[in-house]
């Protein structure tokens, strides 16, 4: 037998723990526990109906939409101006109409299709069952078989030489390999779509397939790129970017799986390091002529565009610096490719208002919105300190604000002009600050006013609010922790009109499911308002103790607490796991967004300096009141930069924190991708503060129980950073645990066996 400090050296040094999965029949052997566990990871499918996809009808008010496909699928055609919702067709007349044609009745009970094509001014339809077209006339219901070629984009049914011509084809796939691939552009006119054939330009046409290149100097690395490219109106156009990535740093992926290991290696900027370089260019598609625009001599800089005048005569882009702390709107001449900056917005700190997506190197949501007379356009911006609304003419003067309230705009939602009419979400309760309601207010910044009901988020992510093109309607979708979807129809101006959809969630007897609590903290500063959920196992029963789990992302880029009622990311991970026995929470500490410019600001030169507090807050607050919480036994998982903060909080609290599972973690600032910079500016300028949050320099602190996980094919955070972290690890002769899951990229949560591991590790050291 090992002595006790050879057995420690032993562990420290040799701890690659693979985690085998035990071998269970069908769950078989399971415990309850376990089982709910599952579900609860899949609780999304637990919850029936409750939204809806509509298809405006050529009115501009009325539309249609599906249900109960594909067993029993009923289509419905809503009327908002004569309240009425009926179905679109005779299902029973229908299907004895097909049946002869078909030589067989139709599958299923109800209409043998879920998506249809109106033609001849919405007198007939046609559909596809079986792979055949048909033609319904929808006053007669006589229906004829479509052969040959005509009119063949009914859905479902072309072949598959067809489909190519008129489908868009994948040009590359995503920056991440979670991301979804890049397709092919198609023009307004429905003639070609933009691609890219051996990193260069080049046209397809939907009519023959064949092929145009419109470029020639594309190579390895200094290449054309559809992702984010523009087309005038008029199809004559097209704004694209050349990317030259030929000075950015390598990461290494290796395939272990192979029967001879493989090498791949991909672009990735870690933070000061070179970054791609971007150039604009506006493509005449009859000519081949490009004309380069002027988007100025700084190096480093981010370029979205945003897309044309409505007459084709001007293309407008946002310029934003590698600091993230200057953005310029500009307006390009097409033709000379001279630009003129309308505005420019800077910050001390940051710009907020961005989404970081690392598609198209980075794109910004909700800043700018047309206005449809093409002369003016809407403008967020968080200058004032909260998200507003700004309106300017094209010559970047300032109109007005629109909004006055102190509170933050979410998302411009639709514009009416003629009515003189602006809606857009926004964050107005101060005693519900992530509720997300519907607004509007008139073009003169007056008659500012709500006009949805009830807690919980309304136009929210997949829920948007959905606008009739005459924007004298809408749909909201809406729930809250408690409250499960609704789809109501409204007026522009509010007014209820009916209830078209509400969610079942009878399924979710089996898992004995109960609302979650919704909870408010106050931050460590002990000022701040922090909001939260906590969750309990199935059976709680609150005269027991239950250990706790702290589930965390805490990074900066955006807000994970879900505050309606399918939970989604941490707050799912988190209702799953509390039925493994555990209370977990979720919690939205200072430095993430929505809460205004100096709620976030915290974190601005700070990255891993109040998250840990601001949690260590919440826990104590949280079982002060609840004996039921047991502090004896907290753990805490993350994944992402929630790993990151998971090692942490075990590093900067291992008295508090005795377990913790990691996966896929950043463990040194300076080795994560630019997307760091614009809250801790470069390296370089600011090498204390990147030192002060590396984790690696804390690996002594380590007393608990800590399971680190990554994947080894991941292209957001490197294997590498979870290497570093078992370095210094063992350089401080601290025990770990280590599970690897091969060909695996940066999105485990589709791994069976990654969460049968996380599961058992909290299970085991947390003892429920």
């Amino acid at each position: 037998m090992l002595l006790p400090k050879a057995r420690l050296i032993a562990i420290a040094f040799v701890s690659l723990w693979v985690i085998a999965p035990r071998v269970r029949a069908q769950e078989a052997g399971q415990s309850e526990r376990e089982a709910m566990y599952h579900r609860y990871l899949d609780f999304a499918s637990y919850v029936k109906g409750g939204s809806i996809t509509p298809h405006w009808m050529a009115d501009g008010s009325s539309f249609w939409y599906t249900e109960g496909a594909p067993a029993s699928t009923i289509i419905y055609k809503v009327d908002p101006k004569a309240d009425t919702k009926t179905p679109l067709f005779d299902t029973a007349r229908l299907r004895n109409a097909l049946t002869p044609l078909l030589g067989h009745e139709p599958p299923y009970q109800g209409l043998p299709f879920a998506d249809f094509i109106f033609m001849d001014s919405e007198k007939a339809v046609k559909f596809a069952v079986e792979d055949k077209e048909f033609i319904l006339q929808l006053d007669t219901y006589m229906i004829d078989r479509v052969l040959g070629h005509y009119l063949s984009a009914a859905p479902g049914a072309q072949s598959d030489e067809e489909r190519t011509k008129t489908v868009p084809q994948v040009v590359r796939k995503g920056f991440f390999s979670y991301y979804p691939p890049i397709m092919e552009l198609p023009s307004p006119d429905g003639r070609w779509f933009a691609g890219i054939q051996d990193h260069n330009l080049s046209l397809r046409s939907t009519y023959d397939g064949r092929s145009v290149k419109l470029t020639d100097d594309g190579v390895q690395d200094f290449e054309w790129d559809v992702e984010g490219a523009k087309w005038s109106p008029d199809s004559l156009k097209l704004a694209v970017k050349k990317g030259d990535s030929r000075q950015v740093s390598y990461m290494p992926i290796v395939h272990w799986l192979k029967p001879q290991e493989e090498l791949e290696w991909i672009h990735y900027s870690r933070a000061g390091e070179p970054l791609p370089q971007l150039d604009l260019y506006i493509v005449d598609v009859l000519s081949k002529r490009r004309t380069r625009v002027d988007t100025g001599k700084e190096a480093d800089q981010y370029m979205q565009i945003l897309g044309w005048q409505p007459d084709g005569s001007g293309l407008l882009l946002l310029r934003m610096n590698r600091e993230f702390n200057k953005l310029d709107l500009l307006a390009a001449d097409p033709a000379t490719g001279a630009t003129r900056v309308v505005l420019t917005e800077t910050s001390k700190t940051f710009l907020i208002g961005i989404q970081f997506r690392w598609v198209d190197w980075v794109k910004w949501s909700g800043y700018f919105t047309w206005l449809p007379d093409g002369k003016r356009f809407l403008w967020m911006s968080e200058k004032d300190g909260w998200n507003y609304l700004y309106l300017y003419d094209l010559k970047g003067n300032l109109i007005r604000r629109l909004n006055e309230d102190n509170f933050p705009v979410v998302h411009a939602e639709a514009v009416d002009e003629k009515n003189g009419w602006v809606y857009f979400t926004g964050h107005g309760d101060q005693k519900q600050p992530y509720d997300t309601q519907l607004y509007r207010v008139n073009l003169e910044g007056k008659q500012l006013g709500r006009l949805t009901e009830g807690p919980g988020l309304h136009g929210a992510d997949w829920n948007r609010i959905q606008f009739a093109p005459s924007k004298e309607f809408f749909l909201d979708t809406h729930s809250s922790v408690d409250q499960p979807p609704v789809v109501e129809l409204r007026r522009a101006d509010g007014t209820l009109i009916q209830t078209l959809a509400k969610a079942d969630i009878g399924a979710l007897k089996e898992l004995k499911w109960k609302p979650p609590e919704e909870f408010v903290v106050k931050a460590e500063d002990e000022k701040t308002d922090l909001y939260g959920v906590l969750y309990k196992p199935y059976d709680f029963d609150p005269n027991k103790k239950y250990p706790v789990i702290d589930v965390i992302y805490a990074g900066p880029y955006t807000s994970v607490v879900t505050h309606d009622f399918i939970p989604w990311g941490e707050s799912n991970s988190a209702i799953a796991l509390a039925q493994l026995g555990f209370v977990t929470f979720v919690v939205d500490g200072r430095g993430t967004p929505e809460r205004g410019k100096a709620f976030q600001d915290v974190v601005y030169g700070n990255f891993g300096r109040s998250e840990i507090p601001d949690h260590l807050a919440t826990l104590k607050q949280l079982a002060a009141s609840r004996p039921y919480m047991d502090l004896s036994r907290a753990g805490v998982y993350g994944h992402s930069w929630g790993g990151y903060f998971a090692i942490r909080a075990m590093l900067l609290a291992p008295d508090v924190y005795r377990v913790g599972v990691a996966s896929s973690p950043n463990v040194a600032l300076s080795d994560f991708r630019v997307s760091v910079e614009p809250y801790m500016g470069l390296p370089q300028s600011n090498r204390d503060a990147y030192e002060y949050g590396s984790n690696l320099r804390l690996a002594g602190n380590l007393k608990g129980k800590l399971l680190l996980i990554h994947g080894t094919s991941d292209d957001d955070v490197p294997f590498a950073e979870t290497m570093k972290m078992v370095e210094a690890l063992i350089r401080a002769g601290k025990p770990y645990d280590l599970f690897v899951l091969p060909e695996m990229h940066h999105d485990l949560w589709n791994s069976k066996a990654y969460w049968e591991t996380v599961g058992r590790y909290f299970q085991e050291h947390l003892k429920p």
